[in-house]
């Protein structure tokens, strides 16, 4: 599966549910369990598979986002920082990134998710994620 934007945050950015500026997001690790669905997966309550481990706590950790205009090529690049779990075993197969709300997750909207393309573990160490490309938005 590649990586994805969820296409309900198009509206969530467009009616105000999201503002990229100024939310909290927070990256979530996943295992092969979980099938992103751009289509029909709009809430963190949508996402099964939660990766489970030593060092990593449910609901992942938080991510900065940064929002960049580029007025000469028509786009806003959008970069979240990079998450990392320290001291952990764990084993993913990807990263969603969400709008926390701090309470329920039928609440949190869904922003992106990240394929590793393979299984990545850690043992007693920290579980970085780099995440390379920005959410790009062009006219």
């Amino acid at each position: 599966m590649a990586s994805l934007i969820y296409n309900s945050l198009l509206e969530d950015i467009a009616t105000g549910a999201v503002d990229l500026n100024s939310d909290t997001f927070k990256g979530m690790l996943v295992t092969d369990a979980y099938t992103a669905d751009k289509d029909a997966h709009t809430k963190r309550s949508d996402v099964t598979g939660e990766a489970v481990g030593t060092g990593y706590t449910a609901g992942g950790a938080t991510v900065t986002a940064t929002v960049t205009k580029y007025t000469a090529t028509d786009r806003v690049d959008v970069v979240f920082s990079d998450p990392s779990w320290a001291a952990s075993t764990i084993t993913a197969r990807g990263l969603v990134i969400y709008k926390s709300r701090g309470g329920a997750s039928s609440a949190d909207e869904l922003v992106a998710y990240v394929d590793f393309g393979i299984n990545v573990a850690s043992t007693s160490g920290t579980f970085a994620v780099t995440l390379s490309s920005p959410l790009r938005f062009q006219n």
